[in-house]
């Protein structure tokens, strides 16, 4: 197994890309430690994987607050005696033109996506650093790439955990600790729920592939950034858009 022995964090590990992670590590041998909101869905989740042999726990997170991050770190390391891997998933959308966009907004926004991934590098790489290293996976968007109408927050967002990822990668790459991001492109997951098939179809037209990802396509390629197989890769900020960014 690929994880064997290994503890990982997956926040927003309670649906879309963050469950099929979730469930992902748990088969290839990890110590799964859950965050997110929902407390009714971690519990869940933590018994499904507690079922089929796995070891999980589930610690309620907001991960824009550094008491909530800092809790769920030491949680961990209290509970499987330390911290291997970090997938800091947890995010927010938004649809939002920049000139009507209220500072609310916009600082929900950033404080998720942006303040909350820097939260959990912070306090991952601290706890990485007294074991020798670690692997720190960061979720940005194709949104921090490439420019979409009305997504001014959150492309900005995205944009930052970018860069970050490439400055903290080339800063602890000495000690052992390995950062990179995945940037996934339009993945059908409880988000598009609400999104009228329409609009899905007009997504689904300007990807080269002519389909929607699956979570499970990204949590393959976390998967590999978290497993010992990318040893010699950080500050990697790999695109799974079916060609999107391509064009």
């Amino acid at each position: 197994m690929r994880l064997d022995g290994k503890v990982a964090i997956i926040t927003g590990g309670t649906f879309g890309i963050g469950e099929s992670t979730v469930r992902l590590f748990a088969q290839e041998g990890a110590k799964v430690v859950i965050a997110a909101r929902n407390e009714e869905k971690g519990a869940k989740l933590v018994n499904d994987i507690k079922a089929e042999g796995g070891e999980a726990l589930f610690v309620k997170t907001d991960v824009s607050k550094e008491e909530d991050v800092e809790n769920l770190v030491q949680k961990t390391v209290e509970t499987y005696g330390k911290l291997d891997v970090m997938f800091a998933n947890a995010g927010v959308g938004d649809m939002q033109d920049l000139h009507t966009c209220t500072i609310e907004e916009w600082n929900r926004t950033i404080s998720v996506d942006l303040t909350g991934v820097f939260l959990c590098n912070k306090h991952a790489i601290q706890e990485m650093d007294k074991i020798g290293g670690g692997s720190i996976i960061n979720c940005a968007s194709i949104l921090g790439h490439v420019g979409q109408v009305s997504v001014s927050a959150y492309a900005a967002a995205k944009g930052g955990v970018v860069n970050m990822t490439r400055a903290a990668a080339v800063t602890y790459a000495n000690k052992n600790i390995r950062i990179n991001a995945v940037c996934p492109g339009y993945i059908d997951t409880p988000i598009l729920d609400s999104t009228p098939k329409e609009a899905i179809d007009q997504l689904v037209s300007m990807v080269p592939a002519k389909r929607l990802g699956r979570p499970e396509e990204v949590a393959n390629c976390v998967l590999f950034l978290a497993s010992d197989e990318s040893s010699f890769v950080t500050g990697a900020n790999l695109l799974v858009d079916g060609g999107y960014t391509a064009q």
